[in-house]
């Protein structure tokens, strides 16, 4: 749940002709999510309804991760330019698009 003292920085939403979803939302936040060194909170999802393909997020205590083929690994948050390219290459692998 992101507080209602967040700003949205950003959102965008897009559904694939296949049926799946990419959704990206970053919000600014007064205060850095506990495991993140940042201001920022974000939620970047790709798949299908009820099944997460790709995921990046920094759910509170666990940090900066990501989620790829059911597995969740620790990310190293850098920018949010980067950090939003890295979950369009990950989608684009997931798609078979590269």
């Amino acid at each position: 749940m992101v507080s209602a003292m967040a700003d949205l920085l950003f959102h965008d939403r897009f559904r694939y002709p296949d049926g799946a979803i990419l959704e990206m939302k970053i919000w600014r936040v007064p205060v850095a999510v506990p495991g993140s060194g940042h201001d920022l909170k974000y939620s970047l999802f790709y798949g299908y309804p009820g099944r997460r393909v790709v995921g990046y997020d920094n759910e509170r205590g666990k940090g900066d991760h990501c989620h790829r083929d059911g597995q969740e690994v620790p990310y190293r948050f850098t920018t949010v330019s980067a950090l939003v390219a890295d979950f369009l290459d990950d989608v684009r692998r997931a798609r078979g698009e590269t």
